[in-house]
């Protein structure tokens, strides 16, 4: 006479039997959100109290800001983790779609609706008659808009080309463009912030494409056992891109707000908040990526992982949205 077994507290059979973890990820989730709620919501709750004015359409260019670091991301992470991925022994060729071309194609709309801004005196403009579009070439910011204009439609191109791997070219164009519109050149020393931008954005990118696009890669594979050897790897390589995000982001931000100033500035101005908020959800991100890493070392299944990482990479969207809204904001004055 057979015994029956009492029922199993994880899904699926065999080797890949998946532990429930949803409760625990749901948990984290909603303090992730819980820590991010004033800035998502826009700039006018990150403004309140601090005396600072909303400049015109502050929102909508924190939304477009997004986007465009979004877009920067997918096409990134992906020749990422295939660059990775071609580094392992057995790994099968199967790969999912490319998101690449609709990426390159949503960054060329945002980029060029913020090159409208520019063009307009930095101003939203209320019809297309306001926009001076030779006025661009005549300034630096308008300079540097259309260079990121044309690197996404560049990258568009080579994304839907037989040589998708030369998008990294314009990608990085647009990363340097962005980094040098951040600081202007009536700030003390902006090479070296550009230089500080221009890593912590990189880094950024690969880090959140890449996580989004290996998740992805896991699902077409199933069961192969390059699976976990894969997100492993990556795993590995995104403790640098943390490490390389924190001391730059400290780095950028005691050039804002110097030292002595900077207890002060996190809850008295709008970039300090935004700023704080930021530095929450990357230590959540960071706590669930950690556990991932755990996961993958120590559990039955190494892609049990893949729980904490798909709550990784919806706090990482969380963060990208906060990073828009972060460089629409007045930047705080340095007292």
């Amino acid at each position: 006479m057979t015994s029956i077994r009492p029922p199993s507290r994880t899904t699926g059979t065999g080797r890949h039997a998946r532990p429930s973890g949803t409760g625990r990820t749901v948990a984290v989730l909603v303090l992730v959100a819980l820590g991010a709620l004033i800035p998502v919501l826009g700039p006018s709750p990150a403004l309140h109290g601090t005396g600072e004015a909303e400049a015109p359409g502050t929102g909508g260019i924190a939304l477009l800001r997004t986007v465009l670091f979004a877009a920067l991301s997918v096409p990134l992470g992906e020749l990422f983790v295939n660059r990775l991925a071609r580094r392992l022994p057995g790994a099968p060729p199967d790969r999912p779609g490319s998101w690449a071309p609709y990426a390159a194609a949503t960054g060329f709309v945002a980029a060029l609706a913020l090159a409208s801004v520019v063009a307009t005196g930095n101003l939203v403009p209320d019809s297309a008659a306001d926009i001076d579009v030779g006025g661009l070439y005549a300034t630096r910011d308008g300079k540097l808009a259309l260079l990121e204009v044309n690197g996404f439609l560049a990258a568009w191109l080579c994304a839907t080309s037989r040589r998708p791997g030369l998008q990294v070219w314009p990608l990085a164009a647009v990363i340097v463009a962005d980094a040098l519109r951040a600081h202007p050149t009536t700030e003390y020393s902006p090479l070296f912030g550009s230089g500080l931008t221009l890593v912590h954005l990189t880094c950024a990118s690969l880090w959140v494409g890449g996580l989004l696009y290996a998740l992805r890669v896991l699902r077409r594979w199933h069961d192969a056992e390059a699976g976990p050897a894969l997100l492993g790897l990556y795993a590995r390589v995104a403790a640098v891109l943390l490490a390389a995000l924190t001391a730059t982001g400290v780095g950028s931000s005691l050039r804002r707000m110097p030292a002595g100033t900077i207890l002060d500035q996190l809850t008295d101005t709008a970039y300090g908040r935004v700023l704080l908020a930021k530095v929450l959800l990357v230590a959540a991100v960071a706590v669930l990526a950690l556990w991932a890493r755990i996961r993958l070392g120590r559990a039955a299944d190494p892609l049990a992982a893949c729980s904490p990482a798909r709550a990784e990479v919806v706090a990482l969207g969380v963060v990208v949205a906060v990073s828009g809204l972060l460089t629409a904001l007045p930047v705080p004055i340095r007292w």
